[in-house]
Order: C-alpha cells, then structure tokens, then sequence
C-alpha cells in the first residue's frame, strides 16, 4: 500500500463539525470555507463542492448555520454562511463526541 496525492476520507458527520468550527470566527462563503480548511489542515483537507453544499444545506435545515447573500472579496455575488447559538451548542456535542472516537480509535491502535 502505497501513499497517493488523494486527500484523505473524512469520517462520517466530521465534515459539519469543521464546517461549523471554520464559522465560528464570523461568515464565510462556501470558497472561503473550503480555503480556510484548506489552509488549516495544510493542504491535507480538501472539501469539494459535490460535498460541501449538502452539507451546508443540512445545516441551514438544522438551523445550526444562517445565510444571507453579499458580495465576496472580488465583488461577486455569494452566500455568507454564519453560525447560530443552536450551532454553537450543536459544536460543542460535536467536538466532544469526536474527541471521544478519536480517543477510542488511538487506544485501540495501541494495543499491542
């Protein structure tokens, strides 16, 4: 087994937590929010479009996330995704669940 260019499969449900977790500093529109995990993760988290807008789209119908149109840095018409207090709340369970399954799955790769 060998080591591809390909970014890595993200486990089920991680990618509404760091989409959450990219808003939390204030909104972003969908490039910026691929760009900020991007950039993050050093280039290791690459989150297409086909993956991306459901999963915004799920959080809008959540209410974890609001949207509200503007214009992006270039001028051009884009969707602003900011995080509600349901989404805050919504992130810490999140965060705390993932800790714990990263928690179990490093414990079992220590086994010997």
């Amino acid at each position: 087994m060998g080591l591809t260019n390909e970014p890595p499969d993200l486990l089920p449900g991680t990618l509404d937590l760091l989409i959450l977790r990219s808003l939390v500093r204030g909104p972003l529109h969908g490039y910026a929010i691929t760009e900020r995990l991007k950039t993050v993760s050093q280039d290791v988290l690459q989150v297409g479009e086909s993956s991306l807008y459901p999963a915004l789209q799920r959080l809008l119908l959540n209410g974890w996330v609001k949207a509200e149109w503007g214009a992006s840095e270039n001028n051009r018409r884009a969707r602003y995704y900011t995080l509600t207090a349901a989404g805050r709340k919504r992130l810490d369970a999140e965060r705390d669940e993932f800790e714990r399954l990263v928690g179990a799955i490093q414990r079992v790769l220590r086994l010997a």
